[in-house]
């Protein structure tokens, strides 16, 4: 099964074979999928569905029952709009979810943080990666992934978790995506994190407008020729509701959409609430592409 048309189109990516814990991908040829576990209150979607330990669990195994690669555990809302939660609040949060995730599955784990000592204990309780919203800025945090071995996700945002950030402006937004990332990924490198251990996120509606996001989402290509995979999470978001005046809970086909384009532009990992499907979406893109045989190919064959 040829895939010379894809590899046409795509940017060529570092080390392109990554392992993260127990899973290894190909990312030359395949797309990964990260289920979301938010165990806060207040996230933008879920609205704290998952905020118990136990639906927090529950909501990770039945994610890789449902064919996700990859769980990431956040205790850390990134709007502005929240209580502020200690390290050891967030710790509380999110440590024993993962050790108990890590105990039923093979999957990755990521934590969704970007303060050092949660990422510490998160990696002490079974987390393969480092999931920074921060983009890295508290620099213990970089230290932390090259100590411990651990992947990690350098993500672009203006000012980082809990912090505001009205009417954000950009000359070219996905020049200066690229360029924040471009630099944060050097900073990472300089810490010790291996290149084959770095994953990279625009950021879509992170101190972002709808246009922003739009913008990001048709010129991906321009962030996946950095070199690392690109994850891109755009599931439910903002951006989505306001192009299709959808409120949450009704953004299922606009996710897919954004999603599949943002494969077509060179996304490897897609950071997702409703895993069944963008499983199907997935592997339906795969397949077209010449990456994925079909489940079956009886049609006009018998």
């Amino acid at each position: 099964m040829s895939d010379g048309t894809s590899r046409m189109f795509f940017p060529e990516i570092i080390s392109p074979v990554r392992r993260f814990g127990q899973r290894e991908f190909d990312f030359d040829r395949q797309v990964a999928i990260m289920a979301i576990v938010n165990r806060t209150p207040n996230s933008f979607h879920d609205r704290g569905r998952t905020f118990e330990l136990s639906q927090a669990v529950e909501a990770a195994c039945r994610a890789v029952a449902d064919g996700a690669d990859w769980v990431d555990i956040g205790g850390f809302a990134f709007s502005a709009d929240q209580e502020p939660i200690t390290v050891a609040e967030e710790i509380d949060r999110v440590a024993p979810v993962i050790a108990e995730v890590r105990g039923r599955t093979g999957a990755v784990i990521s934590v969704d943080t970007h303060r050092a000592a949660v990422a510490r204990a998160a990696v002490e309780a079974g987390a393969d990666v480092i999931n920074d919203t921060n983009g890295l800025r508290e620099p213990d945090i970089a230290r932390v992934a090259a100590e411990t071995g651990t992947g990690v996700i350098v993500t672009h945002s203006l000012a980082g978790p809990g912090k505001a950030v009205p009417r954000p402006v950009y000359t070219d937004v996905v020049a200066e995506v690229r360029d924040f990332l471009l630099d944060r990924v050097r900073f990472a490198l300089d810490a010790g994190v291996p290149a084959e251990r770095i994953v990279i996120d625009p950021g879509h509606d992170l101190n972002k407008n709808t246009y922003h996001s739009l913008e990001l989402t048709r010129r991906l290509d321009e962030i996946a020729a950095i070199g690392h995979p690109t994850l891109a999470a755009l599931s439910n978001k903002d951006f989505i509701g306001e192009t299709l005046d959808r409120p949450q809970g009704e953004r299922t086909e606009g996710t897919i959409a954004a999603n599949v384009v943002a494969i077509l532009r060179g996304a490897r990992i897609l950071r997702v609430h409703d895993v069944p499907s963008t499983v199907a979406a997935v592997r339906m893109t795969e397949a077209v592409l010449g990456w994925r045989a079909p489940a079956h190919a009886r049609h006009n064959l018998v």
